[in-house]
């Protein structure tokens, strides 16, 4: 999770919710993170796309980024 290509990743996804839906702040990304590893449908879609863990890897390198690790 705390690999600089990962962390790049990250803010690229930052980025992107930023320019396109609102304004990301580490806040609301950290809070998207949790939401991600959280259970529910998030996390089985994140798995179904990227493979068991994924979103829960997700989280972690959120989280890393947002300074919460």
């Amino acid at each position: 999770p705390s690999d600089p290509e990962v962390q790049e990743l990250v803010k690229k996804l930052q980025n992107f919710i930023t320019e396109n839906y609102y304004t990301c702040s580490d806040k609301i990304l950290s809070e998207l993170g949790k939401m991600y590893s959280g259970g529910g449908d998030f996390t089985k879609n994140i798995d179904k796309a990227g493979g068991a863990g994924t979103a829960a890897f997700a989280d972690q390198a959120i989280q890393v980024y947002c300074g919460k690790c």
